[in-house]
């Protein structure tokens, strides 16, 4: 059994009375224990495939399954854990109640919910609002509610659509180490994010969708180990032999792997300091790289 597969998936929305593609042939799949970032620009078609596996929309033709079961059949739901991309939650609720009826409608009651809503408002850092109505949050503290309902199923799946959204520097953080640790205890998890650094960190497998069509879909450790070239920076007060200059103080230089050791003991001799060294073709060059060539074909 996959958590998820997608086969085929074509869907069309009508706009002024003109068909317009939002999945083309979709094709994917999920296995139990992987983690799978989905990427691509807005209204590639991201949410849309999500609105689908959930139940929220219906394809045009192709199939769609959640956790073995067919995606129209609200059984397929059951344990998994999903954050939409803007969480609606009733504006009457409180945080504490958010997550505890969430827990409830997944057959967790009594000690054991009382438990695990505390534990999840407490790690998504919304201890002290647990009692404030939802109208009455910010934007962020919401988000920050909705992943903790979704946290706190313990689910098999974790689904979660641009999850760092409204969320300030130290919020991001926080929940991409709570992605992090739910991935290593053996989770698996599917997210949508417009963050690639994230992707690169927390996905095992990633899948690149642009105007309908998937484009691209590989290990991420097989993409950055397979570049033979690397990119490094360092700030410094002097460019070593064919590093030119970034910014400031800042040198940037083009290298193979094979010289990195030496050129990094040269820069600690001139007492530089080490700031990155990423693969030539990043997951964010390689994305860079299949939207353009889409947008000219």
């Amino acid at each position: 059994m996959k958590a998820i597969e997608v086969t085929g998936l074509h869907k069309a929305f009508k706009l002024k009375g003109k068909a317009i593609k939002a999945l083309d042939d979709v094709s994917f799949s999920v296995e139990l224990g992987q983690s799978v970032g989905f990427i691509g620009q807005n209204g590639a078609g991201k949410s849309t495939t999500i609105k689908i596996l959930f139940g929220a929309l219906r394809a045009d033709s192709g199939d769609a399954r959640l956790m073995g079961l067919p995606a129209d059949d609200s059984s397929s739901r059951l344990g998994v854990g999903y954050v939409p991309e803007n969480p609606y939650l009733y504006e009457q609720l409180t945080p504490r109640e958010v997550v505890s009826s969430g827990l409830r409608l997944h057959g967790v009651r009594g000690v054991e919910n009382v438990r695990r809503t505390e534990l999840w408002l407490e790690k998504l850092g919304i201890a002290y609002a647990a009692d404030k109505r939802i109208r009455n949050l910010s934007k962020g503290m919401t988000q920050r509610t909705a992943l903790a309902h979704a946290f706190a199923i313990e689910p098999k799946l974790l689904v979660l659509d641009e999850p760092m959204s409204g969320l300030d520097p130290v919020g991001r953080r926080q929940v991409a180490d709570l992605m992090q640790e739910y991935r290593l205890a053996g989770g698996t998890l599917f997210f949508c994010t417009h963050i690639l650094h994230d992707v690169e960190r927390l996905a095992d497998y990633f899948v690149m969708i642009d105007r309908g069509k998937v484009r691209a879909q590989q290990g991420v450790a097989e993409l950055l180990a397979s570049q033979g070239d690397m990119v490094i920076r360092y700030l410094g007060d002097a460019g070593l032999p064919g590093f030119e200059r970034d910014a400031g103080q800042v040198w940037k230089g083009l290298l193979p792997r094979p010289a990195l050791p030496e050129v990094l003991a040269q820069i600690e001799a001139m007492q530089g300091v080490l700031l990155n060294i990423h693969p030539l073709n990043s997951l964010e060059e390689l994305f860079d790289s299949v939207v353009g060539e889409a947008a000219q074909a």
